[in-house]
């Protein structure tokens, strides 16, 4: 039923397109540049040679790319690129970047518009598009026509050719003609019409670099599998001075390459010469370049920009050479290019030179299984037999599969020991949910690469940034690439390749504490929660806890609260379910708060409690209630009741609550007596205000309020408010007042003298 719904509104939006084209068509006599350019539009169509050409031009497009355009608008886009193609001699490519205006051009985009015009090759629009990309151009449309022309010998376009047509002869061409709508520029960005030139001339760039990587492909892949022959182990021609295996695994690579699984895309040798100072330095050999390479400077600065260390490397008598190459190719993906070498020996067994193939490993690539790639397979099947597995095992099955899903970039440059370490424990910590860094520094000493496996759930972008910024502090990098795979492993496993800026020398980390710090960025408020409870609780315990509340705790009470408030508030909620008791009450001030600021919670196993019974407590005991956080830890069980928090920022004097100081006993003190006045033991007059002011206890403050009530029914006159500020305001005299009745009718003091009440008295 769904797929007849689609195919209903795909043929729909299809058959507006149609129309669409059709109004363009008719849509208005051409004159000018347009008008020169109709003549050339499909002739062979007649009177429907624009119907013809429109169809041609915007068969791929998308209908919803074309929707809401106006058809005159529609058949001016195709005509104007129609106008750029009017002479293109050979071999070359047409570029124009414009803003379309109906006051400049009788027609309008609302973006800007890249045109191009070249011959039909690979690459061109994902080339293209990232390039834009890179200069950070938002692509809106791409209508990508191919296209048969025929053009005389100086490139003239003499006619488009209808899709039914002849297309044989020497004068018939296969195009690419490229439309692409941009962001568009700004007045301001482009002030002086310099910006265009620019856009234009990288295009131009990147269209060159496609184009003589696609000339020089046969060759490039004719010189791999000549290769290929000659270090053949059973091969007739010299051989490097290496193990026969080398020698077998450089052939057979040579010719897996050549076997569509390498864009080549630039090919050179080098020979390796010494100055009179005795610098060394790769020379290219004339004649030799290929692809992005033809042009190549003489003088390779790769070899001259490596540190000593990097340098005797390059000199070891290993035939192959397989890392990153410096710069990113403008060819196919914007990624770095892959970097091949095979380095040439003299009779000696020096290294002399070398050969070097550029380009990009191809997709199938990174699919084979790594048993079936050359240089990979024998590293992997070196790890699985130093391993100990049984390779039909669970374990050498995992194993197996960790290799197969490694990185392939790293497993051609990774040293087999390394692999064989990181493997094993990778596979040890598949059902472990903890984080581990693998950090590997390039042979050459160009960049660091750093495998990281964390839990799947631990992963987010904003987890991904934080461990981008660390990777980037810890190892200085300048530039930082990454690669995400999720599978349906509990792991994901990203790759972080991390580049120094040029004459940088690597470091050796300390991989241990950025491990650490990579953890701290992907742990989450449950994770110190859960550790938090350990310190408290048996793990048993702690883990049945983790579970439960950590469900229960809103988010927004997560992001407040530290895992160690949660662990108090915890015991407290346990406490009373425990004891059947449903209210619980707790006094605490901030380290880092302000003099006077305190803070109260109250705890609630059951109904919820409303503000208006808690409010006129605190206003009555003389603290302002500056903010409140009401949490609910809902179950879902309905034999389960639900608890509540509820946090108060309270703001009293400075010298209130026992002259500042929030020790237990004050703390004690102003709970009991909040509890108290809230459950109706004590009643709620300014009166209680004593109790922080004053340090008295809520009982004490009954034998004040029992004076005043005394007082008048033996005729005061004064008003309650007025009593009560005056005994607020003489707190001394209100402790002694209680100290005199104490002394008198307190047990405690029944073994005292009446000196003593004289000396409270004379106080």
């Amino acid at each position: 039923m769904q797929s007849t719904y689609m195919g209903a509104k795909l043929g729909k939006l299809d058959q507006v397109k149609a129309d669409l084209l059709s109004r363009a068509a008719r849509s208005g006599a051409d004159n000018g540049a347009g008008g020169a350019a109709a003549g050339v539009l499909m002739p062979a169509r007649g009177d429907g040679a624009m119907e013809a050409f429109l169809n041609e031009y915007y068969r791929h497009a998308a209908p919803e790319d074309l929707i809401g355009t106006s058809p005159k608008d529609i058949r001016s886009a195709a005509l104007s690129h129609a106008v750029l193609a009017g002479n293109r001699p050979q071999g070359t490519a047409k570029v124009r970047v414009h803003t379309p205006s109906v006051e400049t051009t009788g027609w309008s985009s609302g973006h800007t518009v890249v045109e191009i015009v070249t011959d039909d090759m690979p690459f061109l629009v994902d080339s293209v598009t990232s390039e834009l990309s890179r200069q950070d151009r938002g692509i809106h449309v791409i209508i990508h026509p191919v296209l048969y022309v025929r053009r005389d010998l100086t490139g003239a376009l003499l006619e488009i050719l209808a899709p039914d047509q002849d297309k044989a002869g020497p004068e018939v061409q296969v195009e690419s003609w490229i439309h692409i709508e941009i962001d568009k520029l700004s007045a301001r960005e482009d002030a002086d019409g310099r910006r265009y030139a620019e856009i234009e001339a990288d295009l131009q760039r990147v269209l060159r670099d496609v184009r003589e990587a696609v000339e020089d492909w046969p060759k490039m892949r004719a010189t791999a599998l000549s290769l290929a022959e000659d270090l053949h182990p059973a091969a007739d021609a010299p051989k490097p001075p290496v193990p026969p295996e080398e020698l077998a695994d450089a052939s057979d690579l040579m010719r897996w390459l050549a076997d569509d699984h390498f864009a080549f895309l630039g090919y050179r040798e080098y020979d390796l010469i010494t100055d009179d100072k005795g610098d060394e330095s790769l020379r290219a050999v004339p004649g030799t370049g290929l692809g992005i390479l033809r042009g190549d400077q003489q003088m390779s600065q790769s070899f001259s920009k490596l540190g000593p260390d990097a340098r005797a490397k390059a000199r070891e008598p290993r035939l192959l050479v397989l890392t990153k190459a410096n710069t990113r190719s403008t060819v196919h993906r914007p990624t770095y290019l892959d970097y091949v070498g095979v380095k040439k020996f003299d009779a000696h067994g020096t290294v002399v030179g070398e050969r070097r193939f550029l380009g990009l490993f191809a997709a199938p690539a990174y699919t084979e299984s790594v048993l079936r790639i050359p240089v990979v397979q024998r590293k992997v099947r070196a790890v699985l037999a130093d391993s100990g597995y049984d390779q039909n095992s669970f374990s050498g099955k995992e194993l197996l599969q960790i290799l197969e899903t490694y990185p392939r970039d790293e497993l051609f440059q990774i040293p087999e020991p390394e692999l064989a370490e990181i493997a094993v424990a990778v596979s040890q910590l598949q059902e472990r949910r903890r984080l581990r860094l693998f950090l590997r520094k390039e042979a050459y000493g160009r960049y660091y690469s750093a495998l990281v496996y964390l839990p799947r759930d631990r992963y987010d972008t904003s987890t991904r940034r934080a461990m981008q910024d660390i990777l980037m502090r810890e190892l200085h990098g300048a530039v930082i690439d990454y690669t995400v795979r999720n599978t349906e492993s509990v792991l994901t496993r990203l790759h972080f390749v991390v580049r120094v800026a040029p004459g940088t020398t690597l470091t050796d980390p300390d991989s241990d504490a950025i491990e650490v710090k990579l953890a701290a960025a992907t742990r989450t408020w449950d994770d110190d929660f859960a550790e938090a409870l350990l310190g408290d609780f048996g793990e048993a315990r702690a883990r049945e806890l983790r579970d439960s509340y950590g469900a229960l705790l809103p988010e927004s009470y997560k992001a407040e609260e530290r895992p160690e408030m949660a662990v108090a508030d915890v015991k407290v909620l346990e406490g009373l379910k425990a004891s059947g008791e449903h209210n619980a009450v707790r006094l605490y001030e901030e380290v880092d708060g302000a003099p006077g600021d305190r803070r109260f919670r109250i705890y609630r196993v059951g109904a919820s409690v409303s503000l208006a019974e808690v409010l006129p407590v605190f206003q009555k005991m003389g603290v302002e209630v500056v903010d409140e956080f009401p949490y609910d830890l809902e179950t879902e069980s309905p034999d389960e009741p639900d608890s509540r928090i509820y946090d108060f920022g309270l703001k009293c004097d400075p010298v209130s609550l026992a002259d500042g100081a929030l020790d237990e006993t004050a703390r004690q003190r102003f709970q009991e007596a909040f509890t108290a006045i809230w459950t109706g033991r004590a009643e709620n007059d300014g009166f209680n205000a004593l109790v922080p002011l004053a340090g008295l206890t809520w009982r004490q403050v009954v034998i004040l309020r029992a004076y005043v009530k005394y007082l008048r029914q033996g005729g005061m006159t004064f008003s309650q408010d007025l009593v009560e500020s005056v005994v607020a305001g003489n707190r001394r005299i209100s402790r002694l007042l209680v100290k005199l009745f104490e002394a008198k009718f307190s047990p405690a003091y029944s073994h005292e003298t009446p000196e003593l009440w004289e000396s409270i008295v004379e106080e």
